[in-house]
């Protein structure tokens, strides 16, 4: 079903087409019986005969319907007119992430803010069971105030639910897709963690961390290829920032972090101490060697300077051998063993330097103009 501007369908005028996708139409409409404005969800005309994306469009109802969170778009009511369903929504009025992205640089205090609201989001949706995975910038709203909305929960996976999901099927956008999608394996919340990793690499780099000029070659980046750390292409991104982005990356499911809240955790941290170098993806190194007790410190400068006089007698006598006399070395040798000798010392270990954890955040910039999404 297709809407004019003006046509009026059950209690909803339509007032502008706010986007297309690739299941559906938003329309702004105003309710007639409360003068509110809301978005209109709608399938794309020649979609409407397919009974499988039909029952997609039910199940995002469904999904959407079970999520309550600041961060999310809310559903108002779906409704059928005419046979066609029809999702009523919260209208949010700004841009989305990707416009964001391709409007210049974005501060990295300000992508901080936008990851923790996202993580928020997605923590809440998790532990109700409900995996996105679809997360990519374009499905961010920003808004004037600073608020964020995910959106668009069209392929949204239930915990529960199995009727959507068939192995080695991959659903979800090619270049935020995590490398178990694109092995077909059944996505978990680490799935949307990885894909979260991309879009705020992208965000902060103004860079995807995977590229390609085909299907194939993007897909293997993601199986294949190690990113860049972050800070190499943007050097005001914090050390502990960058790391924490990096370990939303990893190739294997088991080496993310393994929960969204568990990943909100971490970035808190790094706001907190941005110039923190968390080496979340380094390789565990053993233990440096103790350090000897101040009590013992005497004892090992005795053992030190014996052995070294030990060697240096050592030496004299293999002199005095060669030259076949028994005569004292000379005055230069005696000078250098005593001063090997002097040599031999612990040196204080030096303190470690204060960790600055304060931390200043830059004033929130409000887009210029906003557009309703």
């Amino acid at each position: 079903m297709s809407f004019e501007i003006g046509e009026i369908t059950g209690d909803y005028e339509i007032v502008s087409v706010l986007g297309s996708g690739g299941m559906g139409k938003v329309y702004k409409v105003r309710n007639t019986l409360s003068d509110r404005f809301d978005a209109m969800k709608v399938l794309l005309p020649d979609l409407t005969a397919s009974s499988e994306l039909a029952d997609r469009f039910l199940r995002e109802i469904k999904v959407q319907a079970r999520l309550n969170h600041p961060n999310i778009v809310s559903l108002y009511t779906a409704l059928r007119v005419n046979n066609q369903l029809l999702m009523i929504m919260e209208l949010v009025e700004g841009h989305n992430l990707d416009q964001e992205i391709h409007r210049g640089s974005i501060l990295y205090q300000d992508a901080e803010g936008y990851l923790i609201q996202v993580l928020s989001a997605l923590d809440y949706a998790h532990k109700n069971g409900v995996v996105h995975r679809d997360i990519k910038p374009a499905n961010i709203i920003l808004m004037p105030s600073g608020q964020v909305k995910l959106m668009d929960f069209g392929i949204a996976r239930v915990s529960a639910d199995r009727s959507l999901t068939k192995t080695g099927i991959a659903l979800g956008t090619l270049f935020y897709m995590s490398p178990e999608q694109i092995h077909g394996e059944r996505p978990d919340a680490r799935s949307d963690i990885y894909s979260l990793g991309v879009t705020f690499y992208e965000v902060l780099t103004g860079k995807k961390p995977i590229n390609g000029d085909s299907d194939f070659s993007i897909m293997s980046a993601h199986l294949l290829h190690v990113p860049l750390n972050p800070a190499e292409l943007n050097p005001t991104v914090p050390p502990a920032l960058a790391e924490v982005i990096l370990k939303a990356l990893a190739k294997s499911a088991d080496e993310r972090f393994q929960t969204a809240e568990e990943f909100l955790a971490a970035v808190i941290e790094a706001k907190r101490n941005p110039k923190k170098a968390f080496h979340l993806h380094d390789e565990v190194l053993p233990p440096p060697p103790p350090i000897p007790a101040p009590g013992k410190t005497r004892h090992m400068v005795w053992i030190a300077a014996t052995a070294v006089f030990l060697l240096a007698g050592l030496g004299i006598a293999k002199f005095s051998g060669n030259r076949g006399s028994s005569s004292p070395p000379p005055a230069a040798s005696q000078q250098s063993s005593a001063a090997a000798a002097s040599a031999v010392a612990i040196q204080p270990v030096p303190a470690p330097a204060p960790v600055d954890d304060k931390f200043k955040p830059a004033a929130t910039r409000l887009p210029a103009q906003s557009a309703a999404i």
